[in-house]
């Protein structure tokens, strides 16, 4: 198998997705310990959030994974204003849990992490060429729930987690290479000749 492709920098309509470095960690740490933000994270986001925890994060386990070639973290900027740092995203070789976000409270309901997943998914089937993407989320996160629904993934099965702000319900949505290809020739509708 070939190695894995090191973490590109990825470009939308409206954003900017670079490679996560430990630059990041100051701008991570202002925003990243809010409520709203990590309540329907995994259990595991140590909280309340530690002084020193983006750091730790990004030099430990987020670059680490880079290196090692397992994972691929960006950090989201609009292009209108490239030099700050509003959420970020994460592809990961894990069985069962292969994308998570998160987005500064400020910038939500623009549709901008749709469009963040949207990139990050089409490296995932692209250029990693995996065959299928799975992403687990807290039921009870309907603006998580609504990015899926709109990439046309489906829930294969439900369990319950810990996270941050307690035990839910977790859906485990599912997206295959063929169903995500076909989508992609849908929207582009027919070739005109």
């Amino acid at each position: 198998m070939d190695p894995a492709p090191t973490t590109p920098i990825l470009t939308t309509r409206r954003l900017i997705l670079r490679p996560l470095e430990l630059a990041d960690a100051e701008a991570v740490q202002q925003i990243f310990p809010q409520w709203q933000i990590v309540r329907f994270l995994a259990s595991s986001v140590p909280w309340p959030y530690p002084a020193d925890g983006a750091l730790s994060f990004i030099r430990d386990v987020a670059l680490k994974g880079m290196r090692e070639g397992h994972e691929w973290h960006w950090s989201l900027r609009l292009k209108s204003s490239p030099d700050r740092l509003i959420g970020l995203i994460s592809l990961r070789d894990t069985e069962g849990d292969n994308r998570g976000f998160w987005l500064d409270p400020q910038f939500h309901g623009q549709g901008l992490m749709t469009e963040g997943c949207a990139a990050v998914t089409r490296f995932w089937f692209e250029d990693l060429k995996r065959p299928v993407l799975r992403v687990p989320k807290a039921a009870p996160n309907i603006a998580s729930r609504r990015i899926s629904q709109r990439a046309g993934m489906r829930v294969v099965f439900t369990e319950d987690r810990d996270y941050v702000g307690g035990r839910f319900t977790t859906e485990v949505w599912e997206l295959s290479a063929e169903e995500w290809q076909r989508r992609q020739h849908d929207e582009k509708g027919p070739e005109k000749r």
